[in-house]
């Protein structure tokens, strides 16, 4: 039996199984787990999925090819527009492919500059995260106390980046704007508050029995799925695979610090729950050691690209480590005023990918909290 009408082209494309009994149904665009406008086509027979697909298409709005048809700095703003909720390590993919391509020294200080808002973006990311994931399993009160917390690091980074969201701070060569003796007080002082609060989270959530019970031994994702997929990130991690491309593969100036990385084997939703937990005061060591240790000099080159620049021919490939994982900007040019080929590699897209097969055989409630410990973003999947 379908609920869907005739003509819809997915569902003329996802036959039932043949079963009797068994019923296909949407899960979104509009339902409020799927956090924006993701699609996903459900066979259910009674509560239990016998398969799903994912529906993508509804947010499209073709940053790769407003690549072709912008300038190369006009390009920055669609930088903070793909995934909005870690925007700058974005940014900073895209500043590091041109760089790379250019040839562009970074001073040193917007180096720690950028280490310091991006993990302090990654923290913001976090916490939205988690008060999201406990409203989707029916916890309200935590997503309170996240946006609490989240505010005052938004109202932070609006001091150097004159935005609270979807940032274009970052630059070729730099940053827009040095930061100041008040942000970097304000950001001190901020660091041990946070770390006061975790504890609260713990007990507020991670030990309370009724999440544990919507989340341990739901939504296995091991190794070999992470692989077949090309998961990256907190889904990889809580699979027991240390890789993040910090350490696998440096940049900037993340080799100075000392941070781990926080892996679970247990592979399940718990685990990726717990590895962005852990990920949080990871975040916050890297920012104090980056506070402590940062040097004057300027905070953008003096060889910084001009509005009408034109970059020279070639081709280069940056990738760094976003909140959901492994973020590749590629850019290929011509040697014109604007890019030859913009190609995004999006993390939210990989992990996406597994639902299916993680989902398979589960209740309709567990694929809630599954899609949830993925930490979806939408529009990064849509681009």
């Amino acid at each position: 039996m379908s609920v869907f009408p005739k003509g819809d082209f997915y569902t003329r494309h996802f036959q039932p199984s043949g079963k009797e009994e068994t019923l296909v149904v949407n899960m979104g665009p509009q339902h409020p787990s799927t956090h924006g406008v993701l699609r996903i086509i459900v066979e259910l027979d009674g509560e239990y999925i016998l398969r799903c697909e994912p529906v993508l298409g509804y947010v499209h709005r073709m940053h790769e090819k407003m690549g072709e048809n912008r300038s190369w700095v006009q390009y920055w703003p669609n930088t903070g527009r793909v995934d909005y909720l870690h925007a700058l390590a974005w940014n900073w993919a895209y500043a590091g492919a041109v760089e790379k391509l250019a040839g562009i020294e970074v001073p040193e200080r917007a180096e720690y500059i950028r280490v310091i808002t991006c993990e302090l973006n990654r923290v913001s990311s976090h916490l939205l995260w988690w008060g999201a994931y406990l409203l989707d399993l029916g916890a309200f009160t935590p997503i309170m106390y996240a946006f609490d917390d989240r505010e005052e690091i938004m109202d932070m980074l609006q001091m150097p980046t004159g935005s609270r969201l979807t940032y274009c701070y970052y630059r070729f060569g730099g940053v827009s704007a040095d930061l100041s003796d008040e942000f970097l007080k304000r950001l001190s002082r901020f660091i041990p508050y946070l770390r006061s609060r975790l504890p609260m989270y713990r007990d507020l959530v991670t030990e309370n029995v009724i999440l544990r019970k919507r989340v341990e031994d739901v939504g296995h994702i091991d190794e070999d799925m992470c692989r077949r997929y090309g998961c990256t990130g907190p889904v990889v991690r809580g699979a027991g695979v240390a890789y993040d491309v910090r350490k696998a593969e440096p940049y900037s100036v993340y080799d100075r610090f000392d941070f781990r990385i926080p892996t679970y084997p247990e592979a399940d939703a718990f685990a990726r729950y717990m590895v962005r937990m852990d990920e949080i005061e990871e975040s916050l060591k890297i920012i104090e050691q980056a506070i402590a240790t940062i040097p004057d000099g300027p905070y953008l080159s003096k060889s910084a690209p001009k509005p009408k620049w034109s970059a020279p021919k070639g081709e280069a490939c940056f990738a760094v480590e976003g909140a959901r994982g492994k973020i590749t900007y590629y850019v290929a040019s011509d040697g014109g005023r604007t890019p030859y080929r913009v190609k995004l590699r999006s993390p939210s897209y990989c992990n996406l990918s597994c639902f299916a097969e993680a989902a398979k055989g589960v209740i309709l409630a567990d694929a809630v909290s599954i899609l949830g410990s993925l930490d979806l973003v939408i529009p990064e999947i849509d681009r």
